[in-house]
């Protein structure tokens, strides 16, 4: 159960990176630029928790990569919406 739920985060990340992207090209908004690099970093974090917990749930630590991932969309996001005005 744990795996499907995993995988439906990542495949929900990837949709709203998809989305934003589609959004961001139309309307060359910075903000959904930023928002869609956030959701990407996200999408790298939640297909690393899949690998770190279920594909190699013993042999191989991947806690540092996804934290060091969920920060950086963390900051990234931070970033636009403190630095973009419109």
């Amino acid at each position: 159960m744990a795996t499907l739920i995993y995988s439906l985060c990542a495949l929900t990340s990837l949709a709203c990176v998809v989305l934003l992207w589609r959004a961001q090209r139309r309307s060359r908004s910075r903000l959904l630029f930023w928002t869609a690099w956030c959701f990407l970093l996200l999408t790298v974090n939640n297909v690393l928790l899949v690998l770190d917990k279920v594909v190699f749930p013993v042999e191989v630590d991947l806690r540092f990569w996804r934290l060091s991932t969920g920060l950086v969309a963390v900051a990234l996001l931070l970033y636009g919406l403190v630095m973009e005005e419109n």
